[in-house]
């Protein structure tokens, strides 16, 4: 199964649509939301081409194959709108013997982590950066953000296929690896 992984896509109609056509250029079979679908919140700027309504329809449309957690900028009131679960605060993949936890990461992350045991793996959106490394043996990742990267890193996605993890930009362009 390959496993296309994404956060903060707040609310821009622009980046989902480039998220939606990387999924099918991908090929992806799920997509995996690490939260903020909707909402910008009130740290952010308002990103390119701001329509929520437009990402409902987007996303609703290919609701079968989403999986999300709740961001902190996810509430009830996206959960009447969105056609598939958003508000359970983690979600759990199996990988081979590693347990993935994939969160948003504003109540676990890197900073306060979640019962997890050495080889596990903590799957994390939030801050807006790529990440790849190992912290007390539980390995750290973040795909970044669709619509509004921070720290000069690209708008960006992971996929997970078999036990291979690749970082890319919108376009598939590939800038970092990982084998699990």
């Amino acid at each position: 199964m390959k496993w296309l992984i994404a956060s903060d896509i707040h609310g821009s109609a622009y980046y989902c649509e480039k998220l939606i056509n990387a999924f099918e250029r991908e090929r992806a079979d799920k997509l995996l939301i690490l939260g903020d679908v909707l909402y910008h919140g009130p740290r952010n700027d308002l990103p390119k081409d701001y329509a929520p309504k437009k990402v409902i329809a987007m996303l609703n449309a290919m609701k079968d194959r989403i999986m999300c957690v709740r961001g902190n900028c996810d509430t009830e009131v996206d959960q009447m709108v969105l056609e598939f679960p958003v508000l359970a605060d983690y979600g759990i993949i199996a990988v081979e013997n590693r347990m993935i936890y994939a969160t948003h990461g504003h109540k676990y992350g890197p900073d306060k982590l979640p019962p997890l045991q050495e080889g596990d793996v903590l799957l994390f959106g939030h801050i807006h950066v790529p990440k790849c490394y190992t912290e007390n043996g539980i390995l750290v990742l973040n795909p970044g953000s669709v619509s509004i990267p921070k720290e000069n890193s690209p708008h960006s996605y992971m996929t997970l296929e078999g036990n291979l993890l690749l970082w890319k930009d919108l376009e598939g362009d590939e800038y970092q690896r990982f084998v699990l």
